[in-house]
């Protein structure tokens, strides 16, 4: 016998080209709900490759993003989805009975100089943001 909480939640992170911050946001909420979601990533017009800088310092943290592949944002799998995150400024169209969340990532302080420097502090923002998510979502 199942019961409700046996739904698997689908979360769906969205940036304009999929190769950086929904692919960061989507590796580090994998890497911390392990199998307890189904954890998906798009962007408006798909990049050629994951950006490489975000690659290393998500590694650095012990998640993956290495093996993702930029995916376009259909209807569908915004319609699929039970929560739905545009990292960034997106602008994705609304649609009647989607709703959507925005993370709007802080700037980088002047000090980060590097570009390095400058990822990681995005990558800890998200970071930060996936860990209230996955609380919401009731954790591991």
């Amino acid at each position: 016998m199942s019961s409700s909480n046996d739904h698997k939640p689908t979360v769906l992170f969205v940036c304009n080209t999929n190769g950086g911050k929904s692919q960061i946001a989507a590796a580090l909420f994998r890497q911390a709900v392990g199998q307890n979601a189904q954890v998906q990533s798009a962007g408006l017009i798909p990049a050629f490759q994951i950006n490489e800088l975000a690659a290393d310092v998500v590694a650095a943290g012990g998640a993956d993003m290495r093996s993702e592949v930029p995916t376009a944002l259909t209807e569908e799998a915004l319609r699929a989805a039970d929560r739905v995150i545009i990292v960034g400024e997106a602008q994705v169209p609304e649609l009647d009975g989607v709703n959507m969340e925005r993370w709007i990532p802080a700037d980088a302080p002047a000090e980060l100089s590097t570009d390095r420097e400058r990822m990681e502090f995005l990558r800890d923002d998200i970071a930060a943001r996936v860990q209230t998510l996955e609380s919401e979502l009731g954790g591991k």
